[in-house]
């Protein structure tokens, strides 16, 4: 028979437990990373963190020197089915066509209206860039930011209903603030248009407009019938920030090789190896969108489902693997992937 425990013995025991249970959460209001799980892409952050952030260290970083760049599509936020600023474009084409009637029977304006949404998936690229074209261009800088902000504010993704702008990765905003917190500079650097991203980049992630390195077109100054000057977008591209435009933009608004790099594509691998190439202490990380119950899956690496949005190729895992780069798994390494998951 076994002995009953004391009232002291069982105190003892209570007095544990709390404080095993008051450890837990000191743990937890220290960790900067609390939506990862630990594992070798937490571990390489914060090892890349120490590394150049400690005097001590032979790989120390110089504040003036901390720099990392981040991807947006895929990368910061949901990019499927299909990329947000060509909803954005999707939803402009009605305003377009009752100015301007006779696109009403031109394609692809025809098929946007039409709503069959298999033949808007359907269309090519080509196709895609007439209409980016026309929506995204041809009135002022100051009124397109308008009715960016205006669409941003009533839109609604169609699976989870809820903004666009709340579809944030949850473990990639602490990332961005864990960085911030210990001197790097963060920068949006994107495919996506530069102008479109910046009406957002300050309120969603902490980034300044100034920060966004995105795909943009050129600018006209002119004057208003008052006279005051204004800018007008012209459907003529300046930078296309993807691919190797990314290195190739990066030095020419940011003027540094970063330290971190992150990603999610074959479109940021060259700014993965541009970031890798430097010497010293450097991340390069690709997220891996594998958790169709969370989010979405998609490759087609690791036998993932292929993809026209955000593909991530096997060659491109292969080179992560061969490169020294992390791939960073949603479904293993992340505990939530959005602020509202439970």
């Amino acid at each position: 028979m076994k002995p009953i425990p004391t009232l002291a013995a069982f105190t003892r025991l209570l007095a544990l437990g709390a404080l095993l249970l008051l450890a837990a959460r000191a743990q937890a209001a220290t960790d900067p990373l609390p939506s990862w799980n630990d594992g070798p892409a937490k571990q390489a952050i914060v090892a890349f963190v120490n590394e150049t952030t400690d005097q001590s260290s032979a790989t120390f970083v110089s504040p003036a020197q901390r720099i990392a760049t981040f991807d947006q599509d895929g990368t910061l936020w949901v990019s499927h089915p299909i990329y947000t600023q060509v909803m954005y474009c999707l939803d402009q084409v009605p305003k377009l066509v009752e100015k301007k009637p006779p696109l009403r029977e031109i394609e692809p304006f025809k098929t946007v209206l039409s709503g069959d949404r298999e033949a808007i998936a359907s269309l090519p690229m080509k196709d895609l860039e007439t209409i980016l074209a026309a929506t995204l261009t041809g009135m002022s800088t100051d009124a397109f930011q308008a009715e960016v902000k205006a669409w941003l504010a009533k839109a609604r993704d169609p699976r989870w209903h809820r903004p666009f702008t709340a579809l944030t990765y949850q473990p990639m905003q602490e990332l961005l603030h864990y960085l911030r917190d210990h001197g790097y500079k963060t920068f949006i650097v994107t495919g996506g248009g530069q102008d479109f991203v910046r009406v957002y980049s300050d309120a969603v992630y902490g980034i300044p407009p100034e920060q966004v390195v995105g795909s943009a077109g050129v600018t006209k100054y002119e004057y208003d019938k008052d006279g005051r000057p204004f800018l007008i977008k012209e459907p003529k591209l300046l930078l296309n920030d993807d691919h190797a435009g990314k290195p190739e933009g990066i030095h020419l608004m940011i003027g540094q090789r970063p330290h971190a790099a992150f990603g999610n594509s074959t479109g940021d691998r060259q700014m993965l190896e541009y970031t890798k190439a430097g010497d010293g202490a450097r991340l390069s990380m690709l997220v891996l969108h594998d958790d169709a119950a969370r989010e979405y899956a998609y490759g087609p690496a690791q036998g993932l489902p292929d993809t026209k949005v955000g593909s991530f190729s096997q060659a491109l895992y292969d080179e992560a693997t061969q490169a020294g780069w992390t791939v960073i798994s949603i479904k293993n390494d992340w505990k939530r992937v959005f602020v509202f998951d439970q």
